[in-house]
């Protein structure tokens, strides 16, 4: 909507300062031709903004000019707080600093949409890991969270999961990312991605040196430019995606009872069968762990193949008859 637009205009020149109308449309997804128009109605509405000509102009306000106004709409203002994880800002030192924020725009909102968001927060609440997974343990990870908004370089003594377990790698951290409950860093060069629970020890100074300094130490920083070009949003994309397909190298074929159903997997014909069961193709992991996914569904799936997988679901549950009925007979059953 054209007034939302508006809106939006004079928060973006509030807080980017000059922008030229090319910019302004890019931000906006709109036309330059669009972005003009709207300009002359934020004009002749009063709002003090001018435009400078050539290659240096483009659109500001004039100095000093500030609006109330936020623009913000109900869902908008209920998106916010909602968004406002208490949890993972407290783990980043960041959890007063938050509460703060949240409650100068909360005083600065209309009444109706503090009575809007004051219910968000009484009904929702985000709590992002699992049930059965123990909280990681993270000292290091305002250290790594300085260094990653100060672009400075770090050096850690990494645990893998492969042999040499233990490796001291040289990280330039572009991001952090909370999966799950565990946070990640993403670092160059590469980039590549470190879990920050599995960081042993951590200095700003090359340990190859003669007189490593300890973290923290002002005349051991060393910066890094980081890229211009660098996603994070993007490049976490990738590597999930990424992360998935390096996974799931094995494939399964198997018969699922009416109404089961199996993230990923793939009809092999078609269509349902006579019996109302369906083939289906199924990415695993390994043997191992489709292994002990597959009994999870008890007597709803039938393994066709890889022969090794059927082989050993077989073995298990000709080892569970026997124990159960061994069980029953002794219970007189």
């Amino acid at each position: 909507m054209k007034s939302s637009r508006l809106v939006s205009i004079l928060l973006l020149l509030q807080t980017r300062g000059r922008m030229t109308a090319a910019q302004l449309a890019e931000a906006l997804e709109v036309s330059v031709r669009t972005v003009y128009r709207d300009v002359e109605a934020l004009g002749a509405a009063g709002v003090p903004l001018y435009g400078d000509a050539g290659h240096a102009g483009g659109y500001r306000l004039f100095d000093g000019y500030r609006t109330r106004l936020t623009g913000l709409t109900t869902d908008e203002a209920e998106a916010l707080f909602l968004a406002g994880a208490p949890g993972p800002a407290a783990e980043l030192g960041l959890g007063p600093v938050l509460a703060a924020a949240q409650l100068k725009v909360r005083a600065a909102l209309p009444a109706e949409l503090r009575e809007h968001v004051d219910r968000i927060s009484g009904r929702f609440h985000l709590d992002a890991p699992g049930w059965y997974a123990d909280a990681d343990e993270t000292p290091f990870l305002h250290t790594v969270a300085d260094a990653v908004w100060n672009n400075r370089v770090l050096y850690a003594m990494y645990r893998r999961w492969r042999e040499p377990t233990d490796v001291r790698r040289r990280l330039e951290p572009y991001g952090l990312v909370l999966k799950a409950g565990r946070w990640y860093v993403v670092a160059g060069p590469g980039p590549r991605t470190f879990r920050v629970d599995q960081i042993l020890e951590l200095t700003t100074a090359d340990p190859t040196t003669a007189d490593p300094t300890p973290t923290g130490a002002a005349d051991s920083v060393e910066e890094f430019v980081r890229p211009e070009d660098f996603d994070l949003a993007a490049y976490w994309t990738a590597h999930q995606r990424d992360f998935h397909d390096r996974l799931y190298r094995g494939e399964a074929v198997v018969r699922l009872a009416p109404g089961v159903t199996l993230a990923r997997a793939l009809p092999v014909n078609g269509r349902t069968e006579s019996d109302g069961w369906t083939l289906m193709s199924v990415p695993i992991e390994s043997v191992e762990h489709a292994h002990g996914e597959f009994l999870r569904l008890g007597a709803d799936i039938e393994v066709h193949a890889p022969p090794e997988l059927r082989d050993r679901i077989a073995r298990t549950v000709a080892q569970l008859a026997e124990r159960y009925g061994n069980l029953l007979t002794d219970s007189g059953d």
